[in-house]
């Protein structure tokens, strides 16, 4: 999908997150929805339609056995969880595993569109097992229904930084001066915005009626609309502590009212659900979702965000970036080496960003390999290391960054989105640390990728540094050019 050919209209945009790029949360909504929420005889019929999707059958299972309420021995069957679990727990948890494996599914989206995914969707989550904790003396009905509502309140959003290719990377490099200006601006991109696109696949997918309702008539301040609000606010403000911590106190004091709690019983509450929600995300094989839910904020992180902190080592490390990019420019007056370009790259990422190793992997072999062809230590030393992978016999990792164009960061391969793109033969080149690959390009071809690593298991490449690097090797691919058709 390019720029010139993404929808214009929340219809346009529907139908291809619902039929085009995200057709598996279709069929299977389609699905559920044949099966009535309070018919028994339901019951038989949807265990023998999940037996056909064994994720969704080993998903059900993990689940029924992770739910610390249920005092059983474990369930081995599908029918027996359904049994166990109820028929709208189980259809929750069928859509709640098909949203999680499809919106992740994506395997070459934009580092910033990742994150904003990511993060929206522990969001989501958590906002659901938040609702359903608000509820404890309503039916299990309701309970389900609560969480249900509240996990989808951002379906259109999330679906969004899935599917919405080119607009959505450039949406999620923009830097907006306010939420406002955020807003304004991806109405003037989509065409629509994420509260219409959530609306329109609640109806295409003939979701919840409360969540309609709270989708459709955001006044209506009934107990159950309420809830499926704060608990969405709440999971916003856990995940990032921002704006008064004055108003983040008297929302605790208006869930606990609501729950008929003290505001600190209601704290001890929401730190056992966030340790539920944790061993439920592995249940559903989303353990990337777990570090992104966080516990309660502190005063202390209220001040952090409003800039009360220590800038010394982000300005270190941006004037050693800046006298990079000016040590490139200088270089294109006195030099058209291309490994020269090269080597002061590395040189200047390895001392800039600590990187144990920084390589240079040139395409060869008429672009059916990539090997190392310039190699530098985290002392900007040249190492011996070497690389060599094939990237034409194998849908590999860094075969998606050379033919898509992306970075990518991969701060632990295990991740359901490098699974398979990390063969054997990079895994090795990984061993247990964090990895980098960017694309070094000549008048937009590529040429091959820069890799930067570190090695310790306990390391990762933070995303404002994969930003800055990225921002880095797009100066570099333009020095190239530059002295290419000088």
């Amino acid at each position: 999908m390019t720029n010139h050919q993404h929808p214009q209209t929340t219809t346009q945009w529907i139908d291809l997150i619902a039929n085009s790029e995200l057709p598996a949360i279709t069929s299977t909504a389609r699905m559920l929805d044949k099966f009535s929420n309070d018919d028994k005889s339901s019951l038989p019929k949807l265990s023998e339609a999940i037996l056909h999707d064994q994720g969704l059958s080993s998903c059900l299972l993990k689940v029924a056995n992770n739910i610390q309420h249920i005092s059983i021995n474990k369930v081995t069957t599908v029918s027996r969880a359904s049994v166990v679990l109820g028929i709208q727990s189980v259809k929750n948890i069928c859509l709640t595993a098909k949203l999680v494996s499809s919106l992740l599914a994506s395997k070459s989206l934009d580092i910033n569109v990742y994150e904003q995914l990511t993060q929206l969707m522990a969001n989501s989550f958590y906002a659901g097992m938040l609702a359903k904790m608000m509820v404890p003396n309503y039916s299990e009905e309701i309970q389900e229904e609560v969480y249900l509502a509240a996990m989808l309140y951002r379906i259109g959003e999330s679906a969004f930084w899935s599917a919405g290719g080119d607009v959505a990377k450039k949406l999620a490099n923009y830097e907006a001066k306010s939420p406002q200006d955020f807003n304004q601006y991806c109405r003037k991109e989509m065409g629509t915005n994420f509260s219409e696109l959530s609306k329109g696949l609640a109806g295409t997918w003939n979701l919840s009626d409360l969540l309609i309702k709270a989708l459709d008539q955001p006044t209506t301040r009934t107990d159950e609309v309420k809830v499926i609000y704060f608990a969405d606010k709440l999971s916003a403000i856990i995940a990032k502590p921002e704006g008064c911590e004055e108003d983040y106190h008297k929302l605790l004091k208006e869930i606990a009212y609501i729950v008929g709690i003290s505001v600190r019983q209601l704290t001890v509450r929401i730190e056992h659900t966030r340790e539920q929600a944790e061993k439920l995300l592995s249940s559903y094989g989303a353990e990337i979702l777990t570090e992104r839910i966080n516990s309660l904020p502190t005063a202390e992180d209220f001040k952090s965000l409003g800039g009360d902190f220590d800038t010394r080592e982000v300005v270190s490390k941006d004037k050693a970036l800046l006298n990079g990019f000016m040590k490139l420019t200088k270089l294109i007056q006195n030099s058209k080496d291309f490994n020269e370009y090269l080597q002061l790259t590395l040189e200047s990422l390895a001392l800039t960003f600590a990187f144990d190793r920084s390589s240079f992997l040139m395409l060869v072999d008429d672009r059916a390999r990539v090997k190392s062809r310039l190699v530098v230590n985290k002392n900007a030393q040249d190492d011996a290391s070497k690389i060599n992978i094939d990237i034409k016999h194998s849908d590999n990792v860094i075969a998606r960054v050379i033919s898509t164009d992306t970075a990518a960061l991969i701060n632990d391969h295990q991740e359901i989105r490098w699974r398979d793109l990390v063969t054997e033969e990079i895994s090795e080149v990984i061993v247990e640390g964090a990895i980098a690959f960017v694309p070094v390009k000549i008048g937009g071809k590529a040429i091959g990728v820069i890799c930067l690593q570190l090695l310790s298991p306990d390391q990762k490449i933070e995303t404002q540094d994969f930003q800055q690097i990225c921002a880095f090797i797009d100066h570099l691919n333009m020095c190239l050019t530059m002295i290419k058709y000088s």
